[in-house]
């Protein structure tokens, strides 16, 4: 399983990126895909998630200004991030994770991280 993220850069206070995330040797379809972020010296943090049947769920400081979406078809998931602030500066990772049935194990999956940078 292969996790390939990209889209990060430097912008400015109020601009946009967008953030993708292709997935290889795996159903993606079956997978919840998840967007994480790590600041500098702060724990790595749950930003977006979105299920396999597309529901949608946002850390409380996103809300509001970024959008999670999937494309089964073609295995990646984007993190649209729009009025981005210095405080969203950080490493991005894409993650993929599944139970599987019967045995009930959790198989999860980590990108690479891309790097996003708000400066004021």
């Amino acid at each position: 399983v292969q996790l390939q993220a990209s889209g990060g850069g430097s912008v400015q206070t109020g601009g946009s990126l967008r953030l993708s995330c292709a997935a290889s040797g795996m159903i993606f379809s079956l997978y919840d895909m998840n967007w994480y972020r790590q600041a500098p010296g702060k724990r790595r943090e749950l930003v977006a998630a979105i299920t396999s049947v597309t529901n949608t769920n946002y850390t409380d400081a996103v809300k509001g200004r970024f959008t999670i979406s999937r494309d089964n078809a073609k295995n990646t998931v984007f993190l649209q991030m729009d009025s981005l602030k210095p405080d969203d500066t950080a490493v991005y990772y894409c993650n993929a994770e599944r139970m599987t049935v019967p045995t009930m194990t959790r198989l999860t999956y980590w990108g690479q991280g891309t790097q996003v940078t708000v400066s004021s």
